[in-house]
């Protein structure tokens, strides 16, 4: 696991045995990118690979040296005023209202394990072996303000943690306009770019295009991560499959405005940025005080983007997420939700949770509705009481009902909001984030507390504490469901509006880390009317999130591949909702909707009450297969085989297939979904190729339902099952069997075994 430092030619090496990241100190002290990728042998000089040459414009560091200039050099962390015209990482506005700084190399230490992020979430370490760390530190010699840039290398993991702090050293305040948490200059352009976009209900679809001269971005601005973008980019070249070829992915562990950036100049040299939006973002750096970026992490293959999305799995799922829930079983959870919505009252949810106990289902979660007087999104929020009419006997009374029947119980809050209509705007109004003299945004008929005053959180913190102080709810879920928009904090003068975006996620994350400080076996869950803050810095403190509102099978297939990409399927909430689905109005079998759930944490949207006892038996069969194969599920390693979004052999439509599996650490078992969208006409013959399983093992193949010929119960080499396949056609099942698996909206779940 070195990190070498080459003294005489000054070039620093960060290597394991999965790649290579080279940088040195440039002839005018700052830090050059030289080289990111596959792991090469250390030598002392690498300086070659930084190509200068004069070109016509360029802005010369060295007067009478037309040899040397930014603009076309490979820079580490490039900063605004020093004759670099690209997009810069910082911006530094000094007391005379110039933007200059100059960087210089000051010194370095490499240290074992990997230091905490103070207030923000980050990776971490258990064993100081597991990692090394470099910072770089930097000078600016005008302004005494200083730069170190962080660079954590894991032993045994192609990953390199990055990050910046700015501190001011120097006697007058500066402002941050940028300062973003990792740049990456590349010597070309030859690559695709794959971002997750979407919106509400279709969140995190890939997305991906061929890179071209000027920006493409991902960002938001929205006070969260957002629906539309995820804060989660990658780089392939354009022949890499999920199986074979170069690729690496740049994951931001923060929750609130960010901006992804890939800029190809006209030389074709490539610069990746991501970080903090620098839009509506002024940072004060009065002297004495210190700026902390969020954390990057990034992650590099040279066997293509299953290989990267594994590793950024497991070190989200072990190194990310923390606590109690971190390693143990999740609980089969049913969620009130589509099945009341705000109409219930205590005898109602009851029977359902009582219903759901009887099936095996572990924990029964009541959702909106519960607290003040809300009836509809009109009202009430803040006010974190028991509605009297719905819950006479308070949440206590049901919590202890519901414990009684051998049932966990779980709450639904939404802590960052307000709601006109509540005791707590009435006594708080300035609470509220609001533009004075200007009539309020809302969104859903809600507002945004202002949780960059301390005393919001504390307010919020103790009504969330008094609740679950009772030791009665063993689940959070965590809700926010509306952007900010007219930005500011009342009271507050004009020079602190430029850091409210960032102090809000700040306030959030103070009260998480508050929360799950105090009750460490409470399981929290995030959500964001969906998906619409489902990113890594929200795993530090929920192990789980709920990915999207549209829980339709169907296009829950793409949702959660999409989602894939970047996190463990440990953290994706899936659910089995009911038919007609609540949001698309599709009718799909009570099969094929477990069959997608099972790839996540597993639960139900619906009122079993309500279903014939022919689909009450089979749920009880679900969550018996599902808690039989838990272990395998949340922690083996994920492929994704056929993708949703990629065009499909002639006569299905496109995006008609999709198909991934789970295989256990030793491969000695898988799970396998194979999932058909749209019903083809006549097929003809398909074989479903499978990986990660050992080719010299020998394996049976077990459908788990229909029992078909030609599969079921056969045996096949790991090499065949991988380089052949299965048949998985309509052809394979014989005449007499086609109508078992005819239809649209069909899923089939096959176990594979070790012999």
């Amino acid at each position: 696991m070195p990190i070498v430092y080459h003294e005489n030619t000054k070039v620093f090496h960060i290597h394991n045995r999965y790649f290579s990241y080279i940088i040195d100190v440039l002839r005018n002290g700052q830090i050059g990118q030289l080289y990111f990728g596959a792991p090469l042998k250390d030598r002392e000089n690498f300086t070659h690979m930084q190509v200068n040459e004069r070109r016509d414009m360029d802005p010369c560091v060295y007067e009478g040296d037309q040899s040397f200039s930014l603009e076309d050099t490979k820079q580490e962390y490039p900063v605004t005023g020093n004759g670099d015209l690209r997009n810069m990482a910082a911006t530094v506005v000094n007391p005379d209202g110039s933007r200059y700084a100059d960087f210089k190399y000051v010194s370095h230490v490499v240290t074992p394990g990997k230091p905490k992020l103070e207030g923000l979430p980050a990776t971490y370490v258990e064993d100081d072996a597991e990692a090394e760390t470099l910072t770089i530190t930097l000078a600016d010699e005008v302004t005494k303000a200083e730069l170190e840039l962080s660079y954590t290398l894991y032993a045994d993991r192609p990953v390199l943690a990055r990050n910046a702090r700015f501190v001011n050293h120097g006697d007058r305040e500066l402002v941050l306009d940028a300062a973003m948490s990792a740049n990456i200059d590349l010597p070309d352009a030859r690559w695709n770019m794959l971002d997750f976009t979407g919106a509400w209900g279709r969140e995190r679809h890939l997305d991906e295009r061929p890179l071209k001269t000027g920006v493409q971005s991902i960002y938001s601005l929205r006070g969260h991560s957002s629906h539309q973008f995820n804060p989660f980019l990658i780089l392939k070249r354009p022949e890499t499959t999920e199986t074979a070829g170069e690729c690496f992915g740049v994951s931001l562990v923060y929750s609130g405005n960010f901006l992804g950036q890939v800029e190809v100049d006209n030389y074709h040299v490539t610069r990746v940025m991501m970080g903090i939006h620098p839009e509506g973002f002024a940072w004060r750096l009065g002297p004495g005080a210190t700026f902390q970026t969020p954390e990057a992490v990034i992650v590099y293959s040279a066997d293509g983007l299953n290989h990267m999305s594994q590793a950024y799995h497991e070190l989200y799922r072990t190194r990310l997420a923390r606590g109690y829930w971190r390693d143990r079983p999740r609980p089969v959870l049913i969620n009130s939700w589509e099945s009341t919505y705000m109409r219930f009252d205590e005898d109602k949810v009851y029977g359902i949770a009582a219903k759901a106990h009887e099936l095996g289902v572990d924990l029964f979660v009541l959702d909106d509705g519960w607290f003040g007087h809300r009836d509809n999104d009109e009202s009430s929020l803040g006010d974190w009481f028991a509605d009297p009419k719905k819950l006479p006997n308070g949440v206590e009374g049901l919590a202890r009902r519901i414990t009684a029947l051998g049932m966990k119980f779980g709450l639904w809050f939404e802590p960052e909001m307000i709601s006109k209509d509540s005791k707590l705007y009435e006594a708080h109004p300035d609470w509220m984030i609001r533009v004075p003299d200007r009539t309020p945004l809302h969104g859903r008929n809600q507002f945004e507390l202002d949780f960059t005053k301390p005393e919001v959180v504390d307010y919020i913190a103790e009504q969330m504490e008094k609740i679950l102080g009772t030791g009665l709810v063993s689940y959070v879920k965590w809700d926010m469901n509306r952007s900010m928009t007219d930005v500011f904090s009342q009271g507050r003068p004009a020079e602190f509006q430029g850091e409210v975006y960032h102090r809000q996620i700040l306030g959030v994350y103070a009260l998480y880390e508050r929360l799950t400080s105090k009750f460490p076996e409470v399981l929290f869950e995030s959500c964001a009317s969906g998906g619409g803050r489902f990113d890594a810095g929200m795993l530090y403190y929920a192990p789980q999130g709920w990915i999207s509102d549209d829980s339709d099978a169907i296009e829950r297939l793409k949702i959660q591949y999409g989602t894939s990409f970047g996190y463990p399927i440990s953290s994706m909430g899936s659910h089995v909702s009911a038919v007609p689905n609540h949001q698309v109005f599709r009718r799909t079998p009570l099969k094929t909707r477990a069959d997608v759930a099972y790839f996540g944490t597993f639960g139900y949207e619906l009122d079993v009450n309500k279903i014939p006892p022919e689909e009450q038996e089979e749920i009880r069969a679900q969550i018996r297969f599902f808690k039989d194969h838990y272990d395998l599920i949340a922690h083996g390693t994920f492929y994704r085989l056929i993708s949703p979004f990629g065009a499909n052999p002639v006569g299905l439509q496109e995006g008609a297939e999709t198909a991934w599996m789970v295989v256990s650490p030793d491969r000695s078992r898988a799970l396998v979904g194979y999932y058909r969208a749209h019903q083809p006409v006549n097929e003809g013959y398909r074989s479903l190729r499978l990986d990660g399983l050992d080719p010299e093992r020998e394996y049976e193949v077990r459908d788990t339902a229909y029992r078909m010929p030609q599969v079921d119960g056969e045996t096949f080499y790991g090499d065949e099952l991988m380089h052949h396949g299965f048949d998985v056609s309509d052809s394979g099942f014989g005449p007499w069997t086609t109508w078992i698996y005819q239809g649209d909206y069909q899923s089939r779940l096959f176990e594979i075994t070790a012999r």
